[in-house]
């Protein structure tokens, strides 16, 4: 690797040497790049980046980063041509789960897509930032490995500029562990801004919680986001891929009714409404996606082919999934048109 001390702006060109590109008056950002992905040593924190897709040839270049977050979607540029694009990062430690391996110190980018070519990429400390913050469990997770993808990972390729995803979604996750647990609850409650957005989806790890409780955790979560002058958004949990015989996913399983008879999708509904708080019916979104795919086609959205799983969801369902959320975040006025991308 080549080391770059300019003070915002490091250029790369896949498959030619790497270029210094003059600098902003902005605080100085050090990047290490190859062809395929580069490195900045920067604290934890918030950073808005700014690349410069394309090259010679046509290229089709995505953007990732972290733990396998997505960070832009694949973009063609045809040849000669370069196209700038921006979105906003949040760089954590752990950089994944909450209670998962550090991970890499600082902010990394890797290029994929079919034809990628970075022509160069800024990346500077956000001044005007809102942050998303999720609330969640293994459906919604930075995923440290593949073939487990969950919507929150995703969620940031449909962001522009100025909307940070910040992921304290936690595999396993109950209400009843997820507010226990330092690392979870009370470090994202820390983090919460005026303005804020956090949304929360707990319900596939509640298999032994009443529904008295239940109720209860989800209001506690409600009422800590509004302590701290963010806004709660609650998030009813994706179905499961459990089919009746007549094509229909009405049973249990599927709508995350447990073993106590809980329906958690109807709780969570009735909680939102009580409270006056914003509803995302991923349920009623996700069943209704499901179905209409029917047995066959629906298998692409989760783990079925790979891990015989039907709650868990593959990158291309995790994709679909996020893009669901936000539609829903624009048309509940959470986030107006013009800070989401449609692709």
């Amino acid at each position: 690797m080549r080391r770059f001390s300019t003070a915002v702006l490091v250029a790369a060109t896949v498959g030619t040497a790497l270029t210094a590109v003059p600098a902003q008056a902005q605080p100085r950002v050090h990047g290490d790049c190859t062809a395929t992905a580069c490195h900045f040593d920067v604290p934890p924190g918030t950073y808005d980046v700014k690349v410069l897709l394309g090259g010679g040839s046509a290229s089709s270049t995505s953007v990732g980063g972290e733990t396998r977050r997505a960070l832009l979607p694949e973009t063609a540029v045809p040849a000669g041509e370069r196209v700038a694009r921006s979105f906003t990062v949040n760089v954590r430690t752990p950089e994944g789960e909450p209670t998962g391996a550090d991970g890499t110190p600082g902010l990394d980018r890797v290029l994929g897509g079919s034809a990628p070519a970075l022509a160069g990429i800024e990346v500077a400390p956000a001044r005007r930032t809102r942050q998303i913050l999720l609330v969640g469990d293994s459906t919604v997770c930075d995923q440290p490995g593949d073939p487990y993808s969950g919507w929150g990972q995703q969620l940031p390729r449909y962001l522009r500029k100025g909307l940070s995803v910040a992921n304290y979604a936690d595999s396993g996750e109950s209400t009843v562990s997820y507010l226990a647990d330092a690392r979870l609850w009370a470090t994202v409650q820390r983090l919460i801004r005026p303005g804020d957005l956090v949304l929360i989806q707990l319900a596939h790890n509640d298999k032994t919680t009443d529904g008295a409780t239940y109720r209860a955790n989800l209001e506690t979560l409600v009422a800590g986001v509004r302590e701290k002058g963010g806004e709660p958004v609650l998030v009813t949990p994706v179905v499961r891929r459990w089919f009746n015989s007549d094509g229909t996913l009405n049973n249990g399983t599927a709508l995350l009714v447990n073993g106590l008879g809980v329906d958690h999708p109807a709780v969570v509904r009735s909680v939102a409404a009580a409270r006056d708080v914003p509803l995302i019916d991923l349920t009623a979104r996700t069943k209704a996606l499901v179905e209409s795919l029917g047995v066959e086609a629906s298998k692409a959205l989760y783990l079925y082919d790979e891990k015989r799983d039907n709650t868990h969801t593959s990158v291309h369902g995790a994709t679909v999934y996020a893009s669901l959320v936000r539609e829903e975040l624009v048309a509940r006025h959470l986030v107006p048109r013009g800070q989401v991308r449609v692709g």
